[in-house]
């Protein structure tokens, strides 16, 4: 038995949710997210909650069980908190500023990088050295995040490079002679 998949997801105040065959729209504050589940689970709405339940006790439902109920959950979140990811750049020269739409990098490179932020989400620098990623979708927000940190990755030696905040980089001992 899943765990996770038991537990009922509550609707907060000012969170509405429709249920129709497979697919979950949920409306809140901050806007509309909708999920399509596979045919091994049942998503039900009972007493504002949504309750996700498998269609048989075979491993894939099982395995959709939880991972369902889980999706269901972070649209809930999306639509009330939303998510955030927060990266920060170090190494001499670095830094990052907001042009519009676009997301300009100096990272020792010859030129600047330009990154396009695309739709759905906000990119913030608060400082040259901090990048704020925001928006709804969780898996959007993860992904533009690890795009801007594939610019420039921390290396082991300095750890010059865009990391993630609170992230450990583990340091390697330079050559000796």
């Amino acid at each position: 038995m899943s765990r996770i998949g038991k537990k009922p997801v509550p609707l907060p105040k000012g969170v509405t949710a429709s249920v129709s065959g497979q697919s979950v729209e949920v409306k809140g504050p901050k806007g509309t997210r909708t999920f399509k589940a596979t045919d091994d689970v049942t998503i039900a709405l009972e007493d504002n909650s949504v309750r996700v339940t498998p269609r048989g006790t075979s491993k894939r439902a099982r395995q959709q069980w939880g991972m369902a109920r889980s999706q269901v959950e972070n649209l809930v979140v999306g639509v009330t908190e939303g998510f955030k990811k927060e990266l920060e750049i170090q190494g001499v020269g670095y830094r990052a500023t907001m042009q519009g739409n676009t997301l300009k990098l100096a990272l020792g490179y010859s030129h600047d990088v330009d990154f396009v932020v695309p739709a759905g989400v906000t990119v913030t620098a608060p400082k040259q050295t901090e990048i704020i990623v925001e928006g709804i979708d969780q898996q959007l927000v993860g992904q533009v995040a690890a795009n801007i940190r594939e610019w420039r990755a921390p290396e082991p030696y300095k750890g010059k490079g865009i990391r993630y905040k609170g992230e450990y980089v583990f340091r390697k001992e330079g050559k000796k002679k």
